[in-house]
């Protein structure tokens, strides 16, 4: 069970080498980058390259980890036992399975993604330790204890937004998606819009890179949305020709699917500004 990429995700040798020392292992895969870097996708790709079944827990800032095992409604009990509901008597009826519970009792091995873990609290991964090390936890309302048939294949996505817990990374096998250069990014592109014209490619690439690498940038566009912006290009029938500035603005055509926010393009409009007063 080796996982190689898939046609419709470029994964460079660095990134197969990492899930597949983790699916050796069996330790979780955390998985950082910039945003748009396909960490979420990388989950989905492994599942479809292996043959498993994907369990997804997307994770919120409201997120608790006890809501990944699972939780109990004793409002529903309370509010059925004033009814005279005879499944009062057996509280397993109020109890609803979470995303690790799923995981833990599927029949055979699945990959389980934990998205974006740095959203939550900062003692949520804590809370998970013992269920990762042991693959069981315990339900108290019903007494029984829930085991891992089979190790599921983890993958744990962050953005960064918090540090996360040495107790917590040591359970882990780490890598950093590194934002791809522009030979892996015309791979890339290829598999989303294939036969696009070379010199159409060249010429956005170059603009996408120079934006990225601008000083003062707020927001780096990403992968996802440079994807977005080839897209807009074709649908436009535009022209390597098409996409050269004229030196009036030094803001690349459809900016809006590249620059998400007011300073960014500010920036650029004043960088314009700046080239037309020293001529």
């Amino acid at each position: 069970m080796r996982f190689t990429g898939t046609d419709s995700y470029v994964a460079t040798d660095d990134l197969t080498v990492a899930v597949n020392a983790a699916v050796t292992l069996e330790r979780p895969l955390l998985v950082k980058g910039e945003p748009g870097t396909g960490k979420t996708e990388l989950a989905r790709q492994v599942s479809a390259a292996l043959g498993l079944p994907m369990i997804e827990w997307h994770i919120k800032s409201t997120t608790k980890a006890q809501q990944g095992l699972y939780e109990y409604d004793a409002v529903s009990r309370l509010r059925d036992s004033q009814l005279g509901d005879e499944k009062v008597n057996d509280v397993a009826n109020y109890i609803k399975r979470g995303k690790l519970w799923q995981a833990f009792e599927a029949e055979g091995r699945v990959v389980l993604l934990i998205d974006e873990i740095d959203k939550a609290d900062i003692e949520f991964p804590n809370d998970l330790l013992q269920e990762l090390d042991r693959m069981e936890f315990h339900v108290y309302e019903t007494g029984q204890t829930v085991k891992a048939k089979q190790r599921p294949i983890m993958i744990i996505t962050s953005n960064n937004e918090k540090e996360l817990p040495d107790a917590f990374l040591r359970r882990c096998f780490f890598h950093y998606i590194r934002f791809p250069d522009i030979d892996t990014m015309r791979k890339i592109v290829e598999v989303h819009h294939p036969g696009i014209k070379d010199a159409l490619l060249t010429t956005a690439l170059t603009q996408f890179y120079e934006v990225r690498e601008q000083q003062g940038l707020k927001k780096k566009p990403s992968t996802s949305e440079v994807l977005d912006w080839l897209k807009l290009l074709l649908a436009e029938d535009l022209t390597a020709e098409d996409l050269k500035r004229d030196g009036a603005s030094a803001l690349p055509k459809l900016h809006g699917a590249l620059l998400k926010n007011e300073q960014d393009v500010h920036l650029f409009e004043r960088l314009a500004f700046m080239a037309r007063s020293q001529r």
